[in-house]
């Protein structure tokens, strides 16, 4: 596999992540070191991890994988976007960080809901019969640093537009959006347009 091949497939499997990762600063107030590190390292360490996992299960769940990944990621990222907007115009008050994607339960399903296109590229891998070790790594490495840049973009647009109390429903609308065009890209709108 050719570098340029290598690093063309990371920045298409980063996408996801750094679309999500500008949603994410928009909706915080303020970007810490330690939230864009979570997120950065989740985001890259799940990109790395799928390709493994995707290739070691080689052709076992392949058609499984292929028929329902869209499905999968698009459920993933509603649910996530479903709850930022809801919890943006519901009135409770809560503490700050409650609401934190870059923490606990939410952390782990948007880690998920990025590198689910991931596993499918290691299934791919396995039948090329690459090694995986230098792929992961580069995917990997790739998806956090678009992480880490996504979320500071995100942080530039919040400030620039000075979204404030709007800007969780925008990052809960960007997450259906990214959702809704997994969908599209694997044709489930095609028999309708």
């Amino acid at each position: 596999m050719s570098t340029t091949y290598l690093l063309g497939l990371a920045v298409a499997l980063a996408m996801d992540a750094f679309a999500v990762a500008i949603a994410v600063g928009i909706g915080l107030k303020r970007i810490r070191f330690r939230q864009a590190f979570r997120l950065s390292y989740h985001f890259g360490l799940f990109q790395a991890l799928m390709p493994i996992i995707g290739w070691a299960l080689g052709t076992g769940i392949r058609q499984f994988t292929q028929s329902y990944a869209h499905w999968i990621a698009f459920t993933l990222l509603a649910l996530v976007g479903a709850n930022m907007i809801r919890e943006a115009l519901s009135d409770d008050e809560e503490e700050p960080g409650e609401k934190d994607p870059t923490r606990g339960l939410r952390l782990i399903i948007l880690s998920l809901a990025t590198s689910i296109d991931a596993l499918a590229v290691g299934l791919s891998l396995s039948m090329l019969e690459v090694s995986i070790w230098y792929p992961a790594l580069i995917i990997g490495l790739v998806a956090g640093a678009f992480t880490l840049f996504g979320m500071l973009l995100g942080q530039r647009i919040a400030k620039l537009q000075r979204f404030s109390s709007y800007a969780e429903v925008l990052g809960g609308i960007i997450l259906w959006a990214i959702g809704l065009n997994i969908l599209y890209d694997n044709g489930v709108f095609s028999p309708f347009l």
